[in-house]
């Protein structure tokens, strides 16, 4: 089944009732001229099995620890933002497979060899699927970017991620005066980074769910991120992002900011379309695909990860 995304960018009550998240207005709760009736007839619920991921983007908004608690224990990824209404944290489940302490080991125990024959893996179809987005959207020629996926090597020691890197965002984007890929650049690098932050979310609550531990990357090492493997494995999906971006680039304008419109058309990110194993599939579902195949090469069942193609 695919689980919703709830954004909640206005104040807000957020409590537990019956197994529902239960959504109540502060203006409403707060007047006193209004009768219970009519305050119990602007409630809405949800129920806390249909929810995914759930952003909190607007300082007054009151959850109670009873539905944080429910929503974990559903394996929902809750994000928090800031004044800039950028997403800045991101709660988990700590647990979310009953054979956890098993796949953790598999996980730490795996070999450095196995991990840069992953590295490479993913980089092959992160970059076959920039060359997709970059052939559907810019007359930017893709030849180039075919042969340095098939010229990735183990661990991609030569970094042709960067090289092609360097090669799609002047493509796709290169017509935006000033822009550089980088948090704090020039539009859309903002409906990038918020792209992005949801995309991570949907990565980690799948990883979790298949038994792994986010922080411990294939590559991404940095001691300072809890998601190092969160971030490897979104690689191939960022182009999905991207294309995604670009699309709202061109009904908005390059200058687009993030309003609620745009917003509500990046909260569509864990239900786009993507084609993985040959069968059509939502990219939430999808996600969970390529952290199961995950494991399996971990614990040895498989020698290549499952990702979405193009």
């Amino acid at each position: 089944m695919i689980k919703k995304t709830l954004c909640f960018s206005n104040p807000a009550y957020l409590s537990l009732k019956d197994a529902q998240l239960v959504i109540k207005l502060p203006e409403v709760e707060k007047a006193d001229n209004l009768t219970e009736e009519f305050k119990i007839a602007t409630e809405t619920t949800r129920p806390i099995e249909d929810i995914g991921v759930v952003i909190l983007d607007h300082k007054q908004i009151t959850i109670t620890s009873g539905a944080i608690e429910a929503l974990l224990e559903n394996n929902c990824a809750v994000i928090s933002c800031n004044s800039n209404h950028m997403p800045v944290g991101l709660l988990l489940p700590l647990v979310g497979n009953t054979t956890q302490n098993e796949r953790f080991r598999d996980q730490i125990d795996a070999s450095l060899p196995l991990r840069k024959q992953l590295w490479q893996q993913t980089i092959q179809f992160k970059i076959r699927n920039q060359a997709a987005v970059l052939n559907e959207c810019s007359n930017a020629g893709i030849k180039c970017m075919q042969i340095w996926a098939n010229e990735v090597k183990s661990g991609d020691s030569e970094n042709l991620e960067a090289r092609a890197a360097v090669y799609y965002w002047k493509g796709l984007f290169g017509h935006i005066p000033g822009f550089i890929r980088g948090r704090e650049g020039v539009p859309p690098n903002n409906l990038l980074n918020y792209g992005y932050a949801i995309l991570r979310a949907v990565i980690a609550r799948s990883l979790v769910a298949s038994g792994l531990l986010p922080t411990l990357g294939i590559h991404h090492h940095n001691r300072y991120n809890a998601y190092c493997l969160a971030d490897d494995i979104m690689e191939p999906y960022r182009p999905y992002v991207d294309r995604l971006v670009y699309d709202i680039t061109e009904q908005y304008g390059v200058d687009v900011e993030l309003s609620k419109d745009v917003k509500a058309e990046l909260l569509s990110i864990p239900t786009l379309d993507v084609v993985i194993g040959g069968k059509r599939s939502p990219l939430m579902i999808a996600a969970a695909q390529t952290t199961a195949s995950l494991y399996k090469c971990f614990s040895g069942e498989l020698r290549k990860i499952v990702y979405p193609e193009m």
